[in-house]
């Protein structure tokens, strides 16, 4: 079978170089398109949420992170997020349950709104990334900018140029980019090889990682101690800890549903949004601040002090910050699940050094990301990656590609994080 498949990829007619080089530009200008949208909505929503958090309760006199201020602006911002659902032309686009990384093409009155929306809750405090509604904002634009320039490109072009330069500006890389698209294209019958498929995404991918990487100098290395040679209690660990983080991260999927369908039942995004602001603020009274916002700058404190809470606290933060995953994502906010299950996953394996102190931090937190991750996302080779770029360390790699196999059959084939319009999870 495997020669069968070498002979049919080899069989399959390359792309002429000049069916190619007309993708270039293209693929230039949306990456660094789709890099600096997310940059400027990611510094504006930084500066209202120092504005929110630091500014405000100051002037106030009220404690930066008491319980008081977190109710409330938790409950505000569901209140503002709300008003943009309802009353913003395109209210704010799909219901996000709905959505995921492949994000459909909008209509262009509809961005704005979700754009708004999204800065809203990235500096209010909720527990969701930028990915999803970036992704489907850069969709949007390229497409819309696309066909009026271009109109002789494939229309099937601009959507994956869009999704893979997000990617990349998103991760700093393009690797990351590459592997969702080698995912997207497993099983389907290319027209060429596959590397021609990947082309034009590919350098996209690269403009918009590049692009970001010479204006904001993102890293996503935590600097946890470097991890030696592996060994065979290094093995157990992590065939323990990374089918154990999966397992915790089904628990969210599963009741995603339910908890989606509770708040739906309210019918109205002005009572949806600020009853979901309203758990998240006691939630994160519960959890405390780290448990707050999309969680990248909260895991670089995480790991500064690996020993700095006991494991109880460690589970306690992965526990809230799951749930704030979930009550996010059920009730209306604009947002991606990926960096939040990060900051899921980086406890979890914390905790698991704090209970073991034969687990090396920086396996914990690796193996912690990677089940976590493949649980909430179901994408296999970005949470491999993830991972793995987390703690810089190619030594860990091949115990991930282990772990991944007992907790991919403990997620492969159930219920994913994602619904359909009828409520029904995606599978």
């Amino acid at each position: 079978m495997a020669q069968d498949t070498a002979q049919q990829a080899s069989a399959a007619p390359a792309t002429p170089a000049r069916a190619l080089l007309p993708l270039i530009l293209p693929a230039l200008v949306v990456g660094v398109g789709a890099s600096l949208l997310l940059l400027g909505v990611s510094a504006a929503a930084e500066e209202l949420q120092h504005v929110l958090w630091r500014d405000l309760p100051d002037a106030l006199g009220v404690g930066r992170y008491s319980v008081l201020w977190m109710l409330v602006m938790l409950t505000a911002t569901g209140v503002a997020v709300g008003l943009v659902v309802w009353k913003v032309p395109g209210h704010a686009g799909p219901d996000p349950a709905t959505t995921g990384l492949d994000a459909p093409v909008l209509p262009v009155a509809v961005l704005p709104g979700l754009l708004l929306a999204t800065a809203l809750m990235l500096a209010g405090g909720p527990s969701l990334g930028p990915e999803n509604p970036i992704i489907a904002v850069n969709v949007g634009l390229a497409f819309w900018l696309g066909r009026r320039l271009s109109p002789r490109l494939p229309r099937g072009l601009w959507p994956a140029l869009a999704e893979a330069a997000t990617i990349g500006a998103l991760f700093g890389t393009p690797v990351a980019a590459a592997l969702v698209i080698s995912e997207a294209l497993a099983g389907r019958q290319l027209r060429g090889a596959l590397w021609d498929s990947v082309f034009g995404p590919l350098l996209a991918a690269a403009t918009g990682a590049l692009t970001t990487t010479v204006l904001a100098h993102p890293s996503f290395d935590l600097r946890l101690p470097a991890f030696g040679q592996p060994g065979w209690t290094d093995l157990l660990a992590v065939l323990v800890i990374a089918p154990a983080a999966a397992l915790l991260g089904m628990a969210a999927v599963l009741a995603f549903p339910h908890v989606h369908g509770a708040f739906a039942r309210l019918r109205h995004p002005m009572l949806m949004l600020p009853v979901g602001g309203l758990v998240l603020g006691l939630l994160a009274a519960l959890g405390g601040r780290l448990t707050l916002f999309k969680g990248l700058d909260e895991i670089d404190e995480l790991a500064a002090d690996p020993t700095g809470w006991s494991a109880g606290q460690f589970a306690g933060m992965a526990v809230v910050k799951l749930a704030a995953l979930l009550v996010a994502a059920s009730c209306g906010f604009r947002g991606g699940r990926i960096f939040p299950a990060v900051f899921v996953g980086v406890a979890f394996g914390l905790c698991a050094h704090a209970l073991v102190d034969a687990v090396h931090p920086a396996l914990g937190v690796a193996a912690g990301v990677l089940g976590v991750l493949l649980a909430v996302t179901r994408q296999a080779w970005v949470s491999l990656f993830t991972a793995a770029v987390l703690v810089a360390s190619p030594a860990i790699l091949a115990l991930l590609c282990i772990a991944s196999l007992p907790a991919w059959l403990l997620v492969t084939g159930r219920p994913q994080m994602q619904l359909r319009e009828d409520g029904t999870p995606v599978r």
